[in-house]
């Protein structure tokens, strides 16, 4: 689904990724981590054309995205959330899940105006997806409340359920269980996994919360100082002697 080759990003003499190699299977759970500083945040705005290699070369579905721009690979279906949570708080949940949709037939002046049955259709067709997934996360009550009056939990759910309206078939979450408790992060990671199980979407996760990726993820890979020091099932990183060091031990 995703593959890095020596991927290398370089800030005015700091190099924040170093040669870093990796790759998400297909309909995979696939963890990045590492201490702070240590590239994930570089590592996912290059992948997501936010920021351009230095060097290196980034493939989606066989196909280079290396320097494309953020639109052009969410049009590829590509998605992503933030470690900080970026729902339009003043809007409904339901008309920030109504905002993702991509080539919807009322953005434009002239279709909407020529064939506004199919403006009103499509409306409906993505009414329905979003209510399919509010029922999943359990957010299906607060379809009409504003987004600014959820909890930062609930937040972050709508900002997964947003990304997932955009049909992706690989989603960046960053810190998806980050400042929420036990209860709540449970229901997003069964969200995350019900996500990929039924709908088929591959995750790549940011986390620094060592029980939600040894539990969630697959297969994980290790940054420390922007370079790859480890990678592995949850049982063979955390076993991993430069791994324990770096992260685990600390």
């Amino acid at each position: 689904m995703l593959r890095l080759e020596d991927v290398t990003k370089d800030f005015s003499g700091l190099r924040a990724v170093d040669h870093c190699s990796f790759v998400v299977p297909r309909h995979s759970l696939f963890g990045l981590i590492g201490p702070n500083g240590s590239g994930k945040s570089t590592t996912f705005n290059l992948i997501t054309g936010f920021l351009r290699p230095t060097s290196g070369r980034i493939r989606f579905k066989d196909q280079d995205i290396t320097g494309k721009k953020p639109y052009e690979i969410n049009r590829m279906n590509m998605a992503r959330t933030f470690q900080l949570v970026k729902v339009f708080r003043q809007m409904t949940v339901m008309e920030n899940l109504l905002l993702a949709p991509k080539n919807q037939a009322g953005e434009k002046l002239i279709p909407a105006i020529l064939r506004p049955k199919a403006s009103r259709e499509a409306e409906k067709e993505n009414i329905a997806r979003a209510r399919v997934l509010l029922n999943l996360i359990g957010l299906a009550e607060a379809e009409n409340a504003l987004a600014g009056q959820l909890s930062y939990a609930e937040q972050k759910m709508v900002e997964i359920t947003r990304a997932m309206m955009t049909q992706p078939e690989l989603v960046l979450l960053d810190e998806p269980a980050s400042g929420i408790n036990p209860t709540l992060m449970n229901r997003i990671l069964n969200y995350i996994r019900q996500l990929r199980d039924e709908h088929g979407v591959t995750f790549l996760i940011v986390e620094h919360d060592m029980r939600v990726v040894m539990n969630l993820c697959e297969r994980i890979a290790v940054l420390n100082y922007g370079r790859k020091i480890g990678e592995g099932t949850p049982a063979e990183v955390s076993r991993d002697p430069l791994v324990v060091d770096a992260y685990l031990g600390v």
